[in-house]
């Protein structure tokens, strides 16, 4: 298990305290793994999920530290969405 996305995790769960997003949301980094988020926080696993999000490390973590917008990244295809539009859209707000 990889200690980034250990750390990817935990900052998630920070910025997530206190939404309430309820929905079931995967992050897969190329290379990496996965990290699955829900109503209970964020965790590394590759359950499956609503919408899976894709995208390589660094789009990944441009995302996480407020850098890269994800919808200008999902534009660029930097970011590829394969599930459901509004989850995605949801957790985009939550992690604003």
């Amino acid at each position: 298990m990889s200690d980034t996305l250990e750390q990817a995790a935990a900052a998630m769960n920070e910025k997530m305290a206190g939404s309430d997003f309820s929905a079931t949301a995967k992050f897969a980094i190329e290379g990496l793994g996965s990290i699955v988020l829900d109503g209970n926080g964020a965790r590394v696993s590759d359950d499956e999920a609503d919408v899976t999000m894709s995208a390589d490390a660094e789009t990944f973590q441009g995302i996480l530290t407020g850098e890269v917008n994800p919808t200008s990244a999902f534009m660029s295809g930097k970011l590829t969405i394969d599930g459901d539009m509004g989850t995605a859209m949801q957790l985009a707000s939550a992690l604003a």
